[in-house]
């Protein structure tokens, strides 16, 4: 079934490598579940005084490595079963980046358009209220995801502490920087995307300056793609799109206007001297780059094989389904798989705690230099194992991170 939900995608990449690594079924087993899964009914009074309950998910995947990190979503159509999936998935690409984290999402069903900025704080530090035991510096650390952002950081940081009776900037990562916020993390899963699709070009004996980059999706991560893209990489950004639909212009965009023009408009559609199109025909057009930074299955099996560019980059989480995985992959497309690609929120994530840890605060060119030396390093890793063994990079990046949890598990007596 083409469509498979993120988590049955997440276990069906984790059973293909399953057997490259010997692993004992009863070990399989165990990482294919959840530890532990907290699903709660969440009591918030609205403005209007009335009390509303909202449902809300936390999963904390394996904590082999080392307590669980992982991104709060607030979003309409959130289910369990995406968060088991982005769970499973944080786990790994934690593993790949030799991070010493676990992987770890939770999400709240609500559409936080609808609510007002005193029901989103009162609804995030519900969240903290009921989710308290479960959370903590040295158990599971949360950070923002899709529709969160660093002030719901700092909200359920601040209510943390005001439950724990002592400030504990390390309970929360993606805070403001005047909290204890690391410079460098909003931008982060950008940044550290480019510096994989820069790996991947080399190998091609292409520039970043040279290519035409298209973007899908054009809230945090996709908005800082098609902005570090054109200012910092030198990428020739022709089109991006929102969930409203996109804009083309085969000479390049100025990004910093489809910014100021969707700010007024509330949506980049009718930008002046672009063409509109849908989110479908920017998927087929002729660039050097495709950049899927919105939800999951943005390409299936019934668009795959329109896909033109020669690398695709997942900065989104599972943008793409298993089967148009193969289909890309047997196309001669490399794509560069979501678990590698979209790691630095998570690593300049780890970063922001260890600066909390530690009472210390870095500029921004370390942050940087750091989030690249993590990204280049995993990128040379998976690329090597891939061209030995003539598999899918996503292939080889799941063989790798998987690895290295199971010999933990190992050494801690668990297997």
């Amino acid at each position: 079934m083409d469509e498979m939900n993120l988590f049955e995608s997440v276990k069906k990449n984790l059973c293909s490598c399953s057997a490259d690594l010997s692993l004992d079924e009863n070990v399989e087993a165990l990482l294919k579940n959840p530890q532990r899964e907290i699903s709660v009914s969440i009591p918030v009074r609205m403005d209007n005084g009335k009390i509303r309950v909202f449902q809300a998910f936390r999963v904390q995947y394996n904590d082999t490595l080392g307590p669980t990190k992982g991104g709060i979503r607030f979003h309409p159509s959130e289910t369990i079963d995406t968060i088991r999936g982005l769970a499973a998935l944080m786990t790994w690409k934690c593993s790949l980046h030799n991070l010493p984290l676990g992987g770890s999402k939770g999400g709240v069903v609500c559409n936080p358009r609808d609510l007002s900025t005193g029901e989103r704080e009162r609804l995030s530090r519900s969240y903290v209220q009921v989710m308290y035991p479960y959370l903590g510096p040295d158990r599971d650390i949360p950070a923002p995801d899709v529709y969160t952002d660093a002030q719901t950081m700092a909200w359920m940081m601040d209510e943390y502490s005001r439950i724990a009776g002592k400030t504990t900037f390390g309970s929360f990562t993606g805070k403001p920087v005047s909290l204890g916020g690391s410079e460098g993390r909003e931008e982060a899963t950008a940044r550290g995307g480019w510096y994989v699709i820069r790996e991947a070009l080399q190998e091609r004996g292409m520039e970043t300056g040279q290519s035409t980059v298209a973007i899908q999706g054009f809230g945090n991560v996709g908005s800082h793609a098609a902005l570090l893209g054109q200012e910092v990489f030198g990428a020739r950004v022709v089109a991006v799109s929102d969930s409203t639909g996109g804009i083309y212009n085969p000479e390049g965009l100025s990004i910093r206007q489809v910014l100021a023009h969707k700010k007024k408009s509330g949506s980049v559609r009718n930008f002046p001297g672009a063409s509109n199109l849908t989110n479908e025909e920017l998927l087929a057009l002729p660039v050097d780059i495709l950049i899927p930074a919105a939800l999951e299955n943005a390409i299936t099996s019934s668009n795959a094989k329109l896909v033109r560019a020669p690398i695709v980059a997942e900065f989104a989480n599972g943008p793409l389904s298993h089967d148009a995985d193969d289909i890309l992959f047997d196309s001669g497309t490399t794509v560069l798989p979501d678990l590698l690609a979209n790691g630095g929120g998570v690593i300049v994530s780890y970063f922001e705690m260890v600066q909390n840890f530690n009472m210390d605060h870095w500029d921004a060119s370390i942050v940087n230099q750091r989030l690249e030396n993590k990204m280049k390093d995993a990128y040379q890793a998976v690329s090597r194992l891939a061209e030995r063994n003539n598999v899918p990079l996503r292939k080889a990046a799941y063989t790798i991170a998987v690895a290295r949890v199971v010999n933990a598990m190992r050494m801690r007596g668990w297997a």
